[in-house]
């Protein structure tokens, strides 16, 4: 579980960069394009490497996506590489979504742009296939795994079990199961504590100030497990109902503008921030919900080898990464119902399922990067809108 190569700070930061403003469709789409650039293009860590990683980000808080590039910036180049990685991931998606706040708030609409989501969004689903299948072949390697994965699987579709908590459990009946159910002493990793904290940011009034907008995604980013996707369940709760800092329409246009919009789904926290506070607010928002991963994924990087040499611990990481497989088809159905419909959402798209179908095998059987496929479904989309055929 080694990297097999070192990029420089330059090349770390391009890449990230790039991923910043092309990453559409969430984080198990950034984490796929991820494994696509960084295993497959690059070759900076194995497969092995990268799915480890993945499973370390479900055990911390955090947006998942956002913590794999961090991770990924400190396996290869440390803590300024974490830093850095992370920063050109968040930072050009941010001030693009800051952009698309200020013409909303000036304007009180948002840019219409579903024609080129549409041709993107089928993209966005060969490329999720084609790493659920190149992970699956990497995590699901015994007959034990693949019992572990179907149950995974019944429990994320049929009974809708957080992932998050699936994908823990699975790693811990697969630990237990292999040690002959006898946990170590450690078993208490990660205990990393935010208490004091957690509880000086609980109290924010009606009237947000920046120090309660930083407080309060601060406590945000300190305690969401899973994906940012789970921002949009806090903040509907407490930002209309208790604090009253927003409108409903105000909050279901701030997570638009997050979705719409490359890179982390977490950056709906800039358009919050922007709303309430305006560019002070947007930053501060911003700042305090992503702060918390960079110091969870720096405390807890250098705990991975340790993990994979315990025979309880990497046993701990080989069942959660059969969830993240699990969740990855999870999102994978999820996604590509809704991406092999109509502009409209009407009716079944026999061109969005040919360029669904298309785009996967160039992807098998090519080494095609994939921004430019989407790129090229970006543009078929809003050519298609424009004819009527999509």
């Amino acid at each position: 579980m080694i990297n097999v190569a070192k990029p420089s700070y330059g090349e770390l930061a391009r890449l990230f960069l790039r991923m910043s403003l092309s990453a559409f469709g969430g984080p198990v789409a950034h984490i796929a394009l991820a494994e696509e650039e960084i295993v497959v293009r690059r070759k900076w860590l194995t497969r092995e490497h990268f799915l480890d990683v993945v499973a370390a980000t479900n055990l911390i808080p955090g947006p998942n996506s956002t913590e794999v590039m961090i991770h990924v910036g400190h396996v290869t180049r440390g803590i300024p590489g974490a830093i850095l990685a992370g920063v050109c991931f968040i930072a050009p998606s941010s001030l693009l979504t800051l952009a698309l706040a200020m013409l909303y708030v000036s304007s009180g609409t948002i840019p219409q742009i579903n024609a080129l989501l549409w041709g993107i969004k089928p993209v966005i689903v060969a490329i999720i296939a084609n790493v659920a299948y190149r992970f699956g072949a990497t995590a699901l390697k015994e007959r034990e795994l693949w019992l572990l994965f179907g149950i995974s699987l019944a429990l994320m579709l049929l009974l809708d079990v957080a992932e998050v908590i699936v994908m823990l459990g699975v790693g811990l009946l697969y630990a237990l199961y292999l040690t002959r159910w006898r946990p170590p002493q450690s078993a208490a990793l990660l205990a990393i504590t935010l208490s004091p904290l957690l509880q000086a940011a609980q109290e924010v009034g009606a009237r947000a100030s920046l120090w309660d907008l930083f407080f309060y995604f601060l406590r945000i980013g300190s305690v969401l497990f899973g994906s940012g996707y789970l921002l949009i369940a806090y903040i509907q709760q407490d930002l209309v109902n208790t604090f009253g800092w927003l409108s409903a329409r105000e909050v279901l246009d701030a997570i638009a503008i997050g979705q719409i919009t490359p890179g982390p789904v977490s950056t709906a926290a800039t358009v919050v921030g922007y709303i309430v506070a305006g560019v002070p607010g947007a930053f501060v928002a911003t700042f305090g919900v992503f702060l918390p991963s960079f110091v969870l994924v720096i405390l807890t990087a250098p705990l991975l080898p340790g993990m994979r040499k315990s025979q309880f611990w990497s046993a701990f990481l080989a069942g959660v990464n059969v969830g993240v497989v699990a969740a990855i088809v999870v999102t994978l159905v999820d996604l590509g119902i809704a991406a092999l419909r109509t502009l409209d959402g009407a009716a079944f798209s026999p061109l969005a399922a040919a360029m669904m179908v298309g785009t996967l095998v160039l992807l098998l059987r090519t080494k095609i990067n994939p921004t430019w496929l989407m790129l090229i479904g970006g543009a078929i989309g809003i050519a298609a809108s424009a004819l009527r055929i999509a």
